[in-house]
């Protein structure tokens, strides 16, 4: 028995062998955006994953330095005037760690990537138009041919959706492709930069309550920072307290930056628009078709049930199933209509299923001793071409020979042309 596996080993090819030995793949190991994957996938981040050290010491130094400062005033005081600071202290720490909790959920979580398609979906003739906007992937197959945009209707509104050349589909509705994380987002805000990871339709909460907690937390920070001065004697305490004057001075740049950003998508959700929509001045002129009111709106961003990821990051896939197809013309042959299999190449494709089919001279005739057959040795033994057969001296000439049978006209000169070839080589062979 173990003579003959070994045999059947041996005897099978290299690629089975190759194919058995190999390793199956996980989603994310053969994952084809910009997305940074730890935990065995179970942490999903942008590319730019470096800013969230920097993120998280902006927030934690000086939120940590505050509970320090508040920590040993606790220590070296006595009385009950003192101990009033341990709730301070307290409610600083739940909001640092609160802070912390909700920037990782923003940064560490699917945003909302939509599975992208490994092959071009399917066309309808109806789309056989050559139309500029109907050119597919900006020309680089020509033959085929898809709208750019389509339209759907929301609440009685009509909504244009968009093909993705890369992701290869139909974006749903308020989806758009990020061009750092290279992939389409549902319900694309923006990419922030200090998360490191798109705002979509599932971290939109986190990240509200994100930049809301650190809008709390510095105003905290700021007040009680002042408090503890006023108690300590203002002029002498600024005067010697370098940590809480650079508390002061921190808090209050950085309060004007997320408070602000947090105002901003305050007013985001009570309109229903996103950061991106808001930008294009896409509902101006006309009535947004997601508004559902204040009350509404709020209830849809803040307290729906967030929608499960659409991607299985750590599900096992096939490598060949995963790579995505080419679409140079090299493999377009199963992504053409019958009309379009036609042969371009003087035979090297069937004209089958309706195509216009190669006439039967032009099956057995040899293209490339083409140019041989029509030399002739003249009465000095020189060869020359013949007379019926041109050729152009410039070098920007095309060698190929290109015939037309698109309609039966052609018919009769092939076969004149046909009779002469056969008089010039009788008269070849029998030299008068």
């Amino acid at each position: 028995m173990g003579g003959n596996r070994k045999m059947q080993m041996e005897s099978s090819p290299p690629s089975l062998t190759v194919a058995h030995n190999m390793k199956p793949l996980r989603v994310y190991q053969a994952w084809r955006g910009n997305n940074k994957f730890f935990c065995g996938g179970r942490l999903v981040f942008g590319p730019d994953v470096a800013s969230l050290f920097l993120t998280t010491f902006l927030i934690a130094g000086p939120a940590i330095a505050f509970c320090i400062k508040i920590y040993l005033r606790i220590r070296q005081g006595n009385g009950d005037n003192n101990a009033q600071w341990v709730p301070v202290l307290a409610v600083g720490s739940a909001l640092t760690f609160l802070d912390l909790l909700f920037l990782l959920m923003t940064s560490g979580r699917d945003p909302g990537i939509v599975p992208r398609n490994s092959r071009a979906p399917e066309f309808d003739e109806a789309f056989d138009i050559p139309t500029p906007s109907m050119e597919w992937i900006n020309g680089t197959t020509p033959h085929l041919k898809l709208p750019r945009t389509k339209d759907v209707i929301i609440n009685g509104h009509t909504v244009k959706v968009k093909f993705c050349d890369t992701c290869l589909l139909y974006r749903p509705p308020r989806t758009s492709h990020c061009s750092i994380c290279n992939n389409c987002v549902q319900r694309f805000d923006h990419h922030c930069p200090w998360v490191g990871q798109c705002i979509g339709i599932r971290n939109y909460r986190w990240f509200f309550m994100f930049i809301s907690t650190s809008t709390i937390l510095c105003l905290y920070v700021f007040v009680f920072t002042w408090i503890n001065i006023a108690q300590s004697g203002t002029l002498k305490t600024l005067a010697h307290d370098f940590v809480s004057d650079i508390l002061i001075v921190y808090c209050f740049i950085a309060v004007w930056f997320v408070g602000g950003l947090t105002v901003f998508h305050f007013y985001l959700i009570c309109t229903n628009q996103t950061t991106y929509e808001n930008f294009r001045y896409q509902y101006d002129r006309r009535g947004n078709p997601y508004n559902k009111g204040s009350l509404g709106n709020i209830g849809e961003t803040l307290c729906s049930r967030i929608q499960p990821s659409r991607n299985k990051f750590r599900s096992f896939v096939v490598e060949e199933e995963h790579r995505p197809h080419s679409l140079s013309p090299n493999h377009m042959d199963g992504m053409l209509t019958p009309k379009e299999k036609i042969d371009i190449e003087m035979g090297s494709m069937r004209a089958d299923g309706g195509g216009i089919p190669i006439p039967e001279l032009l099956r057995k005739f040899d293209f490339d001793n083409f140019d041989d057959d029509m030399k002739f040795e003249d009465d000095e033994g020189q060869p020359s071409f013949d007379p019926f057969y041109s050729v152009e001296e410039d070098s920007r000439t095309s060698n190929a020979t290109v015939v037309n049978f698109h309609s039966s006209e052609y018919d009769e000169p092939m076969e004149s042309f046909h009779g002469r070839m056969e008089v010039r080589d009788r008269d070849r062979r029998n030299p008068c």
